[in-house]
């Protein structure tokens, strides 16, 4: 059964891709012949031409984040996995399908600007300011979730998965020796390509079989306990600290030289671990390792997210639709396509190829009798291990392969995001990027919060002290949505100024405001009626105060002008 589920799954969103998605290109008019942005803006710093490989792994590596895996596993073990299914089908579909593929083209037809850039024109200068603020306090949620999530699976792992007792796991250890391996093997891989001109091909070949060996160096020196210095209080805030400071390396650093080559590279570890965990899901679900166990419905109410809707879609997240996405395919990708045609394989496709993800994250979950006391990515790890156990596969191997694909799923998030928010910054106070130190000056400024936050834990509602993330991550998804809302708010107006027809993105982006806006509504009262965090409260305030003030803003200028930017759908 579970696996027939997930083979429906990919017959969707394959037919999406193929039905839906031409339809949007035709609806588009995309053009193979006209020049993107990465030739006419060539600057071999942001703006570079990329084979459509390179820039789907980069894109697909970046998008799936934390996401797609805690999202659905946190849903599934609120509300049941029904309602998950449902809403990560119908969202990628109709909404966060059509979010991706918009944008990108929306800033490939604009000179790679940003969203913000492009919806300028129906905004007042204060209005766009205030929008770019916006956008970097929600990306600033993204890195203090990312950040604080990274340094976690890098710490040991307590496991509790079919034995009596509690053992401590050097499974965190392994991670973090592979991840630091192959973010070394990406520098080189990049100088390799870009200074020594070999062949992708070539360069691949080798490259790829090292990605993976830094799985069997982990294995033999892992980075335990008695190896990493006993800082700043714990393990995980070493790796904290360790990460912020690769975090400001990578933002400053033209992509060339360690963004693209690192998520590439990644992208081969992220499809190793679909198609496995996709293979171990149907031979599980034929020896019966993968039976669905776990209700499909629970309740629609609980005490910590309120009612299933609104908090069903914000907790899901980037499994269904994520306004990172947005800013990301208008920030750095749309700068790096080579053709328009691109946009459909790299944008819609990446987007589709993360639900699968999800659904995956999904079954880890379906298998699962009673709760158990793991993190949402240790869940995902030990079912994905689960699901290969009746074919005799040495306990640790597969779990510590689901581990590291999740931290480099969180890591290329969290660089890619860093620079984002550098970028921004720099557009918003108009501090240039053409020196190294302007960049580094930037990213100091944009991790300055992010330090501040994940060297301690947070109240959540209830005021019961949690890590970071986990605080966090109520807001972070609400916030993150209603910047996808935001974004096609900022489509619709291009497309409508151009003539088209809009319909397929003003129905999204309607929904996404009305549920994003009521969720974020909620979060602010529970955290200051009910001891929780009053950062978090007073951050997801700001944000629903700058959303109202653009999104009240533009249509107030729409109306007193009559433009036809809004004038029918």
């Amino acid at each position: 059964m579970l696996g027939l589920i997930f083979l429906g799954c990919c017959g969707l969103f394959w037919a999406a891709y193929k039905i839906y998605g031409g339809w949007m290109e035709r609806r588009l008019d995309m053009l193979e012949e006209r020049l993107t942005p990465a030739h006419t803006m060539y600057d071999g710093v942001d703006y570079a031409p990329a084979p459509d490989a390179v820039v789907f792994g980069h894109h697909f590596s970046s998008i799936a984040g934390a996401g797609p895996i805690v999202g659905p596993i946190a849903a599934a073990l609120a509300f049941g996995w029904g309602p998950a299914l449902v809403w990560i089908v119908l969202g990628v579909i109709f909404i966060g399908g059509v979010q991706d593929y918009t944008s990108m083209m929306a800033s490939v037809r604009n000179k790679g600007q940003s969203l913000a850039q492009i919806g300028r024109s129906a905004m007042g200068p204060l209005t766009y300011r205030l929008f770019l603020l916006f956008i970097l306090l929600v990306l600033l949620y993204v890195i203090m979730v990312f950040l604080d999530m990274t340094a976690a699976t890098f710490a040991p792992i307590t496991l509790k998965w079919g034995a009596p007792e509690t053992v401590e796991s050097r499974i965190g250890g392994v991670v973090a020796t592979a991840s630091v391996f192959y973010i070394f093997l990406a520098a080189v891989f990049g100088w390799v390509l870009n200074r020594w001109k070999m062949p992708l091909r070539k360069a691949t070949l080798l490259a790829v079989p090292l990605v993976f060996g830094g799985l069997w160096l982990g294995q033999v020196w892992p980075l335990a306990p008695s190896l990493v210095p006993s800082l700043l209080g714990s393990d995980k805030y070493f790796w904290s600290a360790i990460l912020l400071v690769y975090c400001l390396v990578a933002s400053a650093l033209p992509v060339w030289a360690l963004l693209q080559p690192r998520d590439y590279l990644s992208s081969f570890l992220l499809y190793a671990c679909l198609l496995g965990g996709a293979v171990g899901l149907l031979l599980g679900s034929g020896s019966g390792a993968a039976t669905i166990a776990w209700p499909a419905f629970i309740t629609a109410q609980t005490p910590a997210d309120g009612w299933i809707y609104p908090a069903l879609c914000v907790m899901i997240a980037c499994g269904a639709v994520s306004g990172f996405h947005a800013v990301l395919a208008s920030g750095t990708t749309s700068k790096q396509l080579n053709r328009e045609s691109s946009v459909k394989r790299v944008g819609l496709g990446a987007m589709l190829v993360e639900a699968v993800l999800a659904v995956l994250a999904l079954a880890t979950v379906m298998i699962l009798a009673e709760k158990p006391a793991l993190s949402p990515p240790a869940i995902f790890a030990a079912g994905i291990e689960r699901f290969f156990r009746p074919l005799g596969v040495p306990d640790g191997w597969i779990m510590s392969l689901a581990m590291l694909a999740v931290s480099t799923f969180v890591l290329t998030t969290l660089d890619t995001c860093t620079r984002l928010c550098r970028i921004i910054l720099q557009e918003l106070t108009g501090f240039g990027s053409e020196t190294t130190w302007k960049r580094v000056v930037s990213t100091v400024v944009v991790l300055a919060l992010p330090a501040y936050v994940v060297f301690q834990e947070i109240p959540g509602a209830g005021g019961q002290l949690m890590p970071a993330w986990r605080a966090i991550w109520p807001a972070f998804g609400a916030t993150n949505q209603l910047m996808g809302a935001m974004a096609l708010l900022m489509v619709y107006g291009w497309l409508r100024n151009q003539g088209k027809s809009a319909w397929f993105v003003w129905l999204p982006m309607v929904f996404m405001f009305v549920t994003t806006m009521l969720a974020l509504a909620q979060i602010v009262w529970r955290n200051f009626q009910q001891d929780g965090s009053k950062l978090i409260g007073g951050l997801s305030a700001v944000l629903l105060a700058l959303a109202a003030v653009v999104l009240v803003d533009v249509a107030m200028r729409v109306v007193r002008r009559w433009s036809p930017l809004f004038s029918r759908g």
